[in-house]
C-alpha cells in the first residue's frame, strides 16, 4: 500500500480502508490486474510446532470425535490437552 498525506490507499483498488479493499476484491479478479503487480519478499515467523505420535487406534477414535464436532483432529487434541493442563493447574 502506498502512503498518502492523509491516509493509506491500496495501489490497485484505491480503497481507503480494509473494508473497502475487501469489497473491491470481492467483485474483482486479480487476473485483471496482474500487470499492475510486482514481486515482493515477506518474512513469516511462525511458532515451531511439535509432533506427537498417536497409536492408530487412538487416532481413529479422535478422528471420529473431531468429525462429529466439526473440527480437525489436531484442533480437538489441542483443545483436550489445554483443558487437561488447566485442570492440572487448579
Amino acid at each position: 500500500m502506498s502512503k498518502n498525506k492523509t491516509h493509506q490507499l491500496s495501489s490497485i483498488s484505491k480503497a481507503k480502508s480494509l473494508e473497502e479493499i475487501a469489497e473491491f476484491w470481492d467483485t474483482h479478479s486479480l487476473d485483471d490486474f496482474w500487470d499492475q503487480t510486482h514481486e515482493v519478499q515477506i518474512e513469516v515467523r511462525a511458532l515451531r510446532r511439535r509432533r506427537v505420535t498417536l497409536d492408530p487406534e487412538v487416532y481413529e477414535k479422535v478422528e471420529a470425535q473431531a468429525l462429529t464436532r466439526g473440527v480437525s483432529p489436531e484442533t480437538l487434541v489441542n483443545l483436550w490437552i489445554v483443558e487437561r493442563l488447566q485442570d492440572a493447574e487448579r
